[in-house]
């Protein structure tokens, strides 16, 4: 009975080795880094922070546009067809498709890659699938620093897709220059269950299979649409909200939406507005995780971990109101009022 070979370990990389291998478009290397700063490791995070400290004055230059839409619009599709599109075009396209993880099990369908066949065999193109964790709105909490590091290296358009249009919308916005959201045709039935959230949120609307029999349906879709927005007065920083027709199958109105953004960010980088937006993104950003880290901590406390059941329990049985049980746990963390 022959003998197995063990599999020889991969050579350890240092931070010269992960910033050169990005600036260099080393695929590999661009993976491993990825996969470094989505590490939950300790021993990671110092490296990770440092080659990111290092490539950061190599990003910035991309634009990045956010795509969300109701299940079944076919978010892949469009994707594929916009990315390969642009490819062509002579861009360099990131896809950072985040996907759902299951709370029970913290397993992810990591299917992207299946789903976009053709783009994913694109020299010009870089597909990465990442778990979402149980991040809010499905958005990976290292999305935006797995953005830079394709930045840095030399991909001018990353296009994040998220799980769908819920709480993710925020999430998205908060991180792109440019949020497109894909509707389906069927507005009428479709207006009563979109948020109004939604229609605020979106840099423009596409109203996407657009094709075949479909066209006709799709355009009165359009309009609904139009119609929602203009009832609204939606519209950011002189911005009116584009509302198109397209189609991924076919590739049917992707160039004038893929104008459309271009055109945005054209505007954006003349009035000062683009860099505005960065700018109070990566605030926002920074006080988000301040937010998280000292959660975690408060949770992760162990006289806040003593207190908990008890004061859950009280709360449960109506013995204590919410505030009062917040204080408690505050106090047992070490914050008096």
């Amino acid at each position: 009975m022959s003998e197995r070979v063990a599999a020889p370990r991969r050579r350890e990389l240092s931070e010269a080795d992960y910033v050169a291998g990005v600036r260099g478009g080393d695929r590999a290397v661009l993976g491993r880094a990825i996969s470094l700063v989505e590490s939950n490791a300790r021993a990671h995070h110092e490296l990770a922070q440092n080659v990111l400290t290092q490539l950061l004055p190599f990003t910035g230059k991309a634009l990045r546009v956010g795509i969300s839409g109701v299940p079944g619009v076919g978010k892949s599709t469009f994707i594929e067809a916009l990315g390969t599109m642009l490819t062509k075009q002579g861009h360099k396209v990131a896809v950072l498709a985040v996907d759902p993880t299951s709370e029970r099990t913290k397993g992810s369908i990591l299917g992207d890659k299946t789903r976009m066949v053709s783009l994913s065999q694109d020299r010009n193109a870089f597909i990465r699938p990442s778990p979402s964790s149980g991040s809010l709105g499905g958005v990976g909490r290292k999305t935006r620093e797995t953005m830079l590091l394709c930045e840095a290296a030399g991909f001018d358009v990353v296009l994040v897709e998220t799980v769908g249009v819920g709480q993710s919308e925020t999430m998205v916005a908060e991180m792109v220059d440019f949020y497109l959201v894909l509707m389906l045709a069927g507005a009428g039935d479709e207006l009563q269950g979109i948020k109004r959230g939604i229609l605020e949120l979106a840099d423009m609307i596409a109203v996407n299979k657009a094709d075949g029999g479909n066209e006709k349906q799709a355009e009165r879709a359009r309009l609904e649409y139009e119609g929602a927005l203009h009832l609204m007065h939606a519209g950011k920083d002189g911005w009116q909200v584009p509302v198109v027709k397209c189609s991924g199958a076919t590739g049917h109105g992707l160039d004038s939406l893929w104008a459309n953004i271009e055109r945005h960010r054209s505007e954006g980088e003349a009035s000062g507005l683009l860099q505005q937006r960065r700018q109070e993104q990566l605030l926002r950003w920074t006080w988000q995780m301040v937010e998280q880290e000292l959660l975690s901590t408060l949770r992760n406390h162990p006289d806040v971990q003593r207190v908990v059941p008890e004061i859950e329990r009280k709360i449960h049985g109506d013995e204590l109101t919410a505030t009062l049980g917040a204080q408690r746990i505050l106090e047992a963390f070490g914050i008096a009022r």
